[in-house]
């Protein structure tokens, strides 16, 4: 089974990380061009809540049911309950570096459907692709941290 990990700080505290990824829109900020997200049903994020969406590649839908699990402080892991690929369990892991500094850790075990049926997620879900996408996403969330929290200037 292939797995993913991929790992980057934020200068934020630990909670505003966890608070930025409370947001039910997160997905559509955390989305890069040229992938579209598109939510259909988006729960609060606790234990067992569900986001129902479709990815857009281009003019390629890509439906998405995930399940939230292992919901904390530190983190919580979402699971493919229906998607493109057999499984993908996706663990977010937030750990204080310091008081203003957050690593945040993505791990992925994800795997592929045999034959024809997983073709098109070898395509879309291969490590080159998903360092791509996972580094759109570390500069997303610098960026919108950095717009909810900012930092306080240092004097000169």
């Amino acid at each position: 089974m292939p797995v993913f990990d991929f790992q980057f700080t934020v200068n934020a505290p630990l909670t505003a990380v966890r608070e930025f990824h409370d947001d039910t829109m997160i997905l559509k900020k955390l989305t890069p061009p040229p992938i579209f997200a598109q939510i259909h049903h988006y729960e609060p994020l606790a234990e067992g809540s569900r986001a129902t969406f479709t990815l857009w590649f281009g003019p390629i839908p890509i439906h998405w049911t995930a399940v939230h699990h292992h919901v904390n402080a530190h983190g919580f892991t979402d699971q493919q309950e229906r998607g493109p690929l057999k499984s993908w369990k996706h663990t977010h892991r937030f750990t204080a570096v310091d008081a203003t500094t957050t690593r945040i850790h993505e791990y992925i075990r994800y795997d592929y459907h045999h034959g024809r049926r997983g073709w098109l997620a070898r395509l879309l879900f291969n490590k080159p692709g998903l360092t791509l996408l996972f580094t759109a996403r570390k500069l997303l969330t610098r960026y919108y941290i950095k717009q909810i929290h900012p930092q306080p200037a240092t004097e000169r």
